[in-house]
C-alpha cells in the first residue's frame, strides 16, 4: 500500500487494492475455518482477525500514516503484533504474512524492508513447525518461497518506477530544451530580421532621403538667382521620392527592387549610373564584360543594393568626379568593380558603425559585406587618402545540377 507516496499511479494503485483484498481474504480465511472446525479457540481466532482487520483498515485513514515514515512503521508494527498472535492460535493465520511481505518492504526503509521480510519469515516457519509438531522442509519453504517471491515483486516494480521516473524527468528537461531552443530560434531570426531591415533600410530609404535631401539643397543654393535650375532640382528630387515611394512599397511587401522589375541586372546598373549623374555633380558610367548569364534574384538583389549604396557614399564623401561601374560575367561567378577618383580614404581607420551617421559611419560597409557574405562572396576595399577608392564585390554562382551530379562521384 502506497502510504507515503505522493502520487499513485495506476499500476501502484492496482497493487495497493490486491494487498488489501488479499489481507482481508486471508484473514476472513483464518476465521471462517475456525468456525467451520469448531476449534476450542474460536472465539479467541475471530477476536484477534477482527481487531488485526481494523487496525489494518485504519491506516489509511490516518494522516501521519499517509506522511511520516516512522508513523508508517508504528503501524505496521501494530498490525504485525496482531498477526503474531493470531499464528499463534491457528496456523491458518501464517498465510497471512504474504501481504505483510509486501507493506513491509513498500513502508520500511530500503534495508529496513528485507530484515523484517526475514524476521517474518522465519516467524511464520516456526509458528508453523510448532503447530505441525516437527520442523521439515516442506514447512519453511512456504513462508521462505513467498518472502522471495514478495522481495523480487518489490524491487522488480521499484525498478521500473524508478525508470519510468528518469524517464519523465528526461521528457520534462527535453521539453524544457524544446522551448529554449525554440525561443533561441525566435530570438535569431527577429536580430537577423532587424538586420536585414536595417541594410535594406539604409540601402534604399536612406539613401533615398540623402538624395532628396543634396537636391533640394541645390535648389535652395539656386534661389533666387536661378530659378529654373533650382525647378530641375526640384524636379530631380520629385522623381527621387517617387522611385524611394516605389521602394517602400516592394520593401514592405517584401519583393524585389522595382529597378529590377522590367530590365536585366546590366541595365539596372547602367540605369542607375545615369540617374546619378543626373541628380548629382558626378559623372558615373558603366560597363559589362564577358558573357551575360541570367543571375539568381538573391545575387541580383545584393550586386544593386551594393552598387547604391556604393555610389551613394561616393556622392557624399567622396568628392569625385567620376565614377567607373563594371559588372563582369566570369564563368563560375560575376564581379562588380566600382572606382572613384575621390579623396579616399584609411579604410583601417574607420569609426564604429553609428546608426545616426550615414554612409561609411552608417551601415554602410557593413551592410555591402554582410551581402556579399550571405551569398558565399567577398567584398574587398582599397583606398587611400586623395587616391581614390576602389571597391570590388565578387559572388560565386550555383552550379547547375548537372554539374553537381558529375562532380558527385
Amino acid at each position: 500500500m502506497n502510504v507515503t507516496a505522493p502520487a499513485l499511479t495506476p499500476t501502484s494503485r492496482v497493487l495497493t487494492w490486491c494487498v488489501h483484498l488479499l489481507f482481508t481474504g486471508l484473514l476472513v480465511l483464518a476465521a471462517v475455518r475456525a468456525v467451520a472446525g469448531n476449534l476450542p479457540l474460536t472465539g479467541a481466532i475471530v477476536a484477534v482477525a477482527v481487531a488485526c482487520g481494523a487496525v489494518y483498515a485504519a491506516g489509511p485513514f490516518l494522516p501521519r500514516v499517509r506522511t511520516s515514515r516512522w508513523a508508517a512503521a508504528a503501524w505496521l508494527g501494530a498490525v504485525s503484533a496482531g498477526w503474531l498472535v493470531l499464528i499463534v492460535l491457528t496456523p491458518d493465520g501464517i498465510w497471512v504474512a504474504f501481504p505483510l511481505y509486501f507493506l513491509q518492504l513498500h513502508l520500511l526503509p530500503r534495508r529496513a524492508g528485507p530484515v523484517a521480510v526475514t524476521a517474518t519469515a522465519l516467524a511464520a516457519i516456526t509458528a508453523f513447525a510448532a503447530h505441525q509438531g516437527s520442523l521439515s522442509p516442506a514447512v519453511a519453504i512456504g513462508p521462505a518461497l513467498g518472502a522471495a517471491v514478495a522481495v523480487a515483486v518489490v524491487r522488480g516494480y521499484q525498478a521500473l518506477y524508478r525508470e519510468s521516473e528518469q524517464r519523465r524527468h528526461l521528457i520534462d528537461e527535453l521539453t524544457v530544451t524544446r522551448a529554449d531552443l525554440a525561443e533561441a530560434q525566435h530570438t535569431a531570426g527577429v536580430l537577423a530580421e532587424r538586420e536585414r531591415l536595417a541594410r535594406e533600410i539604409h540601402d534604399t530609404l536612406a539613401q533615398g532621403l540623402s538624395s532628396i535631401q543634396l537636391l533640394l539643397r541645390a535648389a535652395e543654393r539656386s534661389l533666387p538667382e536661378t530659378p529654373a535650375k533650382a525647378a530641375g532640382y526640384v524636379d530631380q528630387a520629385r522623381h527621387a521620392a517617387a522611385d524611394n515611394l516605389a521602394e517602400a512599397r516592394r520593401f514592405v511587401a517584401a519583393l524585389s527592387p522595382p529597378a529590377l522589375d522590367d530590365t536585366t541586372l546590366a541595365g539596372a546598373l547602367e540605369r542607375l549610373c545615369a540617374t546619378t549623374s543626373t541628380r548629382h555633380r558626378i559623372t558615373a558610367r558603366f560597363h559589362g564584360t564577358g558573357d551575360p548569364v541570367p543571375l539568381p534574384t538573391a545575387h541580383e538583389v545584393a550586386l544593386l543594393r551594393i552598387a547604391q549604396a556604393a555610389l551613394a557614399n561616393t556622392v557624399r564623401h567622396a568628392e569625385a568626379s567620376t565614377a567607373e561601374m563594371t559588372l563582369s560575367h566570369l564563368g563560375d561567378h560575376v564581379a562588380l568593380d566600382i572606382v572613384d577618383n575621390g579623396t579616399g580614404f584609411d579604410p583601417t581607420g574607420l569609426p564604429e558603425p553609428d546608426p545616426q551617421g550615414g554612409g561609411f559611419r552608417g551601415f554602410g560597409l557593413a551592410a555591402m559585406r554582410a551581402r556579399a557574405t550571405a551569398l558565399g562572396g567577398t567584398l574587398t576595399i582599397e583606398s587611400a587618402p586623395g587616391r581614390g577608392t576602389a571597391l570590388a564585390a565578387c559572388l560565386p554562382l550555383p552550379q547547375p545540377a548537372s554539374t553537381r551530379a558529375e562532380a558527385g562521384p
